[in-house]
């Protein structure tokens, strides 16, 4: 078994109208051995960008301070937020930096970019754990249950989904994919990223 399929886990972001949201599910586990079902994979790094990380257990965890670290002192050297592409590169770079050894974590990215203009437009991508970037238009996933998250996303998603209908097509695709899925599910936790504000809702799940 991959190092990445360990502790389970699966993570997916979806773009909507002038909205972005990002969901995972909260159960860790040893393979098939349930541990916990309140593990937090999806961390915020500003207002308005949040950052999941599914692979290895004690990967999240390091990851998320240096990355954590890395944002605050680019906004104490900058004097401004990180914007969610700046970002994107940055957590490339740093997994590229260990790729003889690498982390074993697929970052997904979720959050609304600042244009030139003052607008703010919804910016998802995500990478593989030498920090290869696959930027989308529509959703990415990655984890554990991501060919399932595939399918049914691909089934659900349309363009231009108002936020309360992004969080119902996310949440949908989520709970569905991970019902498939051994290793991830438990519950789950969706954050919706608007302009104005983060709705951020836990959802209960199959515990079998």
């Amino acid at each position: 078994m991959s190092a990445l399929e360990y502790n389970g886990g699966s993570v997916i972001a979806m773009v909507g109208k002038d909205c972005v949201a990002i969901a995972s599910d909260l159960r860790l586990g040893t393979q098939a051995l349930g541990i916990s079902s309140n593990f937090q994979r999806v961390f915020p790094m500003t207002d308005r960008l949040y950052v999941g990380l599914p692979g290895l257990g004690t990967d999240v965890t390091t990851l998320y301070e240096r990355f954590r670290y890395r944002v605050n002192m680019y906004t104490i050297k900058e004097e401004r937020e990180i914007n969610p592409e700046t970002f994107a590169h940055m957590v490339s770079s740093t997994l590229y930096q260990h790729r003889f050894g690498p982390y074993f974590i697929e970052p997904v990215v979720a959050g609304l970019s600042k244009s030139p203009t003052g607008a703010l437009k919804p910016f998802i991508a995500a990478m593989d754990l030498i920090g290869c970037i696959n930027f989308a238009k529509d959703f990415v996933v990655a984890g554990t249950a991501s060919s399932k998250l595939y399918g049914v996303a691909e089934g659900l998603w349309e363009p231009d989904l108002e936020p309360e209908d992004l969080f119902e097509t996310i949440s949908q695709t989520l709970l569905n994919a991970v019902d498939r899925d051994a290793f991830s599910g438990w519950g789950a936790v969706v954050h919706v990223i608007t302009k104005d504000r983060v709705i951020s809702r836990t959802l209960k799940a199959r515990m079998d």
